[in-house]
């Protein structure tokens, strides 16, 4: 019997891996295997579900029976996998040992939890897939519950840590959809890693006209029930602040799920190493998607290179060798109160930003050359045009 394609995740990386797969190769035999259930929705969606009135089961675009069958590929939903063994190219799982053709790590990322003390420390949520947006979405649920019960009329409270992109768009989504929203954050404004500073003192403006209040230079120490305010928590900031919330929601990043590579002995670095042909330093082992770090040393945690490196990695799983190339993908940011785009120049790369005209900042480099952009607000639908003009 002919071993099998595995893919180990079923989030975007391991779908559109088998998904492409499938346009070349109709018969290979394909197991993917995942913690979770396997039902396909966009991650994208987790960060606005609340503006767009959907709940956790509005989220899903494909239940994972249906995946499988239109793919014809075998699903182990639910299933743990506990070791990889690459000289004997097995996987070891909760479900048993299965052998391996090739193998496909699309393992993802986890998020960064930095340590607090409090007894409710337990407490503060994460949301980096649909379980744990499930469980947000039940506990913010409780609480209006809760006050609806008690006759009180009040926004509920929402501390969020982590003013970066997923932080943004959770506070831009939140505050409109009747919550209080604070986010904490250690720099000096929002998004500060990929917006020019002019910009990203817009985006704080912006959310703030509608209702954000931000805490700059402070993070979040402590968490602590206070039982005398219905449940509540208090948050003590490290300058000395205590605020009070109902809910509070860790965004402050992701870090590359590494335990299983690791632990089979596979090159990793800031993500699990792969060449140009997404083979990592182990014969038949492949990854991609937010636990890869490519060939260019960069970790690309965004669907559109997830897309792209799928449909190259497929060709490859289906004997026809085919080196990943990332086009410039800009990142649309999902804050309606300003809407953005961004297409930032390379790690490492000598150079400013500066704006040219209303809207528009351009990254240039020593000699120059236009190396990355960032447009806002009605400026955004200029992607195309701006993207000619990197060099």
């Amino acid at each position: 019997m002919q071993n099998p394609i595995i893919i180990i995740g079923a989030g975007l990386a391991g779908w559109s891996t088998a998904r492409e797969l499938r346009k070349l190769d109709k018969t290979t035999p394909v197991l993917l295997i995942t913690a979770d259930s396997g039902d396909f929705y966009a991650k994208p969606s987790l960060s606005n579900a609340f503006a767009q009135k959907r709940g956790p089961a509005q989220l899903v675009t494909t239940p994972a029976a249906s995946m499988a069958a239109s793919q014809n590929i075998t699903l182990h939903a639910h299933t743990r996998v506990t070791a990889i063994d690459t000289v004997r190219q097995t996987v070891h799982t909760s479900a048993g040992e299965f052998a391996y053709a090739k193998l496909v790590l699309a393992t993802g990322a986890q998020p960064i939890r930095i340590p607090m003390s409090g007894d409710a420390a337990s407490a503060v949520l994460s949301v980096n897939a649909l379980q744990d947006f499930s469980e947000f979405h039940a506990r913010l649920m409780r609480v209006n519950s809760a006050a609806a019960d008690g006759g009180i009329d009040l926004k509920k409270r929402i501390v969020i840590m982590g003013a970066g992109l997923i932080g943004c768009e959770f506070a831009n989504d939140l505050m409109g959809s009747d919550f209080e929203v604070t986010v904490v954050d250690p720099s000096a404004s929002p998004i500060a890693a990929l917006l020019p500073p002019g910009l990203s003192d817009e985006l704080r403006e912006a959310l703030a006209n509608h209702g954000v209040v931000w805490h700059f230079g402070t993070t979040v120490q402590r968490v602590d029930h206070q039982t005398e305010a219905g449940g509540a928590l208090k948050v003590h900031l490290a300058n000395g602040e205590v605020l009070v919330a109902d809910v509070v929601l860790s965004a402050i990043g992701l870090r590359a799920d590494l335990s299983l590579a690791q632990a089979a002995g596979l090159v990793c670095e800031r993500g699990i190493v792969v060449d140009a042909h997404l083979q990592t330093s182990a014969a038949n082992v492949y990854a991609l998607g937010d636990g890869a770090q490519y060939a260019n040393g960069r970790t690309l945690p965004y669907v559109m290179p997830i897309i792209h490196a799928g449909k190259a990695l497929a060709a490859t799983l289906a004997g026809q060798p085919t080196p990943v190339q990332f086009p410039l993908m800009p990142v649309a940011i999902k804050t309606p109160a300003l809407p953005l785009v961004v297409a930032p120049a390379a790690p490492g790369t000598a150079g400013q930003w500066a704006q040219s005209e209303p809207g528009v900042w351009l990254f240039t480099d020593t000699d120059h050359a236009v190396k990355g952009f960032a447009l806002s607000g009605p400026q955004t639908t200029r992607r195309a045009e701006l993207a000619k003009q990197v060099v």
